[in-house]
């Protein structure tokens, strides 16, 4: 009984984790067509945004794996929240000083905590219990990592996305008061978010100090990645998380511009109903509103879809198998992306926008079914499989490039590619 509630609350710390890099990853998204507009990039330049993002985890999530056998998951995740806050606030001379290159030192040193955490908190949950049920319990903890990433489009709409940016034209036009006060105003619609983001993770690596973890996960026999990189299971498991976590961040970043490049914006001005859902999102009359902000306010539903998907996956890999589940998303989320590409308008809009539902339970099914009698190799696991996140600052920029030579409706035959394989990948798991 003891055990089981310390099970229980265990379970509840780690899944606030969930929930703050969740919140913290799509946040970052949020700054990519700002900081396009800020230093006239194109779309491939704006992908490297994610590339030194994504780039942390392939970098250190073996790294992390090795800290984490040293130091103990309690100091790990310490870690990694300290790592995490000190990211966020790299994030106040980034945007005070309009410097590119600290930026991109931001965005790496926030992507290396939450490395950190995420090396520690997902093989960790999946332990926590039988593991027949482990993708039950990481979906459901997964589904609160979907509740920050549902509510971060809203936030970095009304924060960081809400005024228009000017051009170099433009700021060149303005006489020195009126360009100072210019610069004073882009930098705190950047700083404001991510300074409270800091203070908040500060205070969380506070608490963790005096929270009673159990320990579950016994030292790792010796040559551990060697043996695991031998399991043909986890390194198909490997590949999946490479092109699920690209495809889904490939499009979470660029559905904005995507909408952009389709004139949604002026679509939604002229409906009243869809105006209206923007506004009631946003909380502000949408002619007061730049296009970036009206298009992605619908950027919410994306995640969304995801919370509500992982929270029905949750069930699902409980009563069905947890592998036909993922196979039969990932045909759904590959169905979905065919019809955004064939058709314009809000039927574009809306489809490209539910493949949220069917993305949500493919990373945490992917997971769990990849380390499956791994035993006191699930460290070492975990640390292969959050390397390859690298898929995250791979695809983009590629979906980027293709989307800068021959548009956004080609580029999406990247996406589906990685969408077919996890099918094959699910029906195999499933048949095996």
């Amino acid at each position: 009984m003891k055990n089981s509630k310390t099970y229980k609350s265990a379970f509840i710390f780690l899944t606030t984790l969930f929930f703050l890099w969740g919140f913290t990853t799509v946040l970052v998204d949020s700054l990519i067509p700002r900081l396009r507009e800020v230093f006239t990039l194109n779309y491939f330049q704006a992908g490297l945004v994610q590339f030194a993002f994504f780039g942390a985890y392939f970098l250190l999530s073996i790294p992390s794996g090795f800290i984490l056998s040293k130091i103990g998951y309690k100091k790990g995740i310490i870690l990694g929240l300290l790592t995490l806050a000190t990211g966020c606030l790299l994030f106040y001379p980034a945007a005070s000083y309009r410097e590119f290159s600290i930026f991109m030192l931001a965005y790496f040193v926030v992507a290396s905590g939450i490395t950190i955490l995420q090396v520690a908190a997902n093989p960790y949950v999946a332990v926590l219990g039988p593991e027949e049920s482990a993708s039950s319990r990481l979906n459901l903890s997964q589904a609160f990592n979907s509740l920050g990433t549902t509510i971060a489009p809203a936030i970095g709409a009304m924060f960081i996305l809400s005024d228009k940016v000017k051009n170099p034209q433009e700021i060149a036009a303005l006489n020195t008061l009126d360009k100072e006060n210019y610069y004073i105003s882009e930098a705190a619609a950047v700083q404001s978010p991510f300074i409270g983001i800091a203070i908040f993770v500060a205070i969380l690596a506070f608490a963790f100090i005096f929270i009673k973890l159990p320990k579950l996960i016994k030292d790792s026999p010796k040559g551990g990645y060697v043996k695991v990189l031998q399991n043909k299971s986890l390194v198909m498991g490997a590949i999946g998380i490479f092109v699920y976590v690209g495809a889904e961040v490939a499009i979470g970043s660029y559905l904005i511009n995507y909408f952009l490049d389709m004139n949604l914006a002026t679509l939604i001005k002229e409906s009243t109903f869809m105006r209206s859902i923007s506004e009631g999102i946003l909380g502000a009359d949408s002619q007061t509103l730049d296009n970036k902000a009206i298009v992605g306010a619908f950027v919410t539903f994306y995640w969304s879809g995801a919370m509500i998907g992982r929270f029905i996956g949750a069930h699902l890999t409980k009563i069905i198998k947890p592998a036909k589940v993922l196979s039969f998303f990932a045909i759904g989320a590959t169905i979905l992306i065919l019809i955004s590409i064939s058709t314009s308008g809000f039927i574009a809009m809306w489809s490209i926008l539910a493949v949220g539902l069917f993305n949500s339970i493919m990373f945490p099914t992917i997971f769990s079914l990849s380390i499956e009698g791994l035993d006191d190799l699930k460290p070492q696991a975990s640390g292969v499989l959050c390397t390859m996140i690298v898929g995250g600052a791979i695809i983009p920029p590629l979906f980027g490039l293709l989307s800068d030579q021959t548009g956004f409706k080609t580029a999406f035959i990247l996406v589906l590619i990685c969408y077919i394989y996890i099918v094959f990948y699910g029906r195999r798991k499933a048949n095996s």
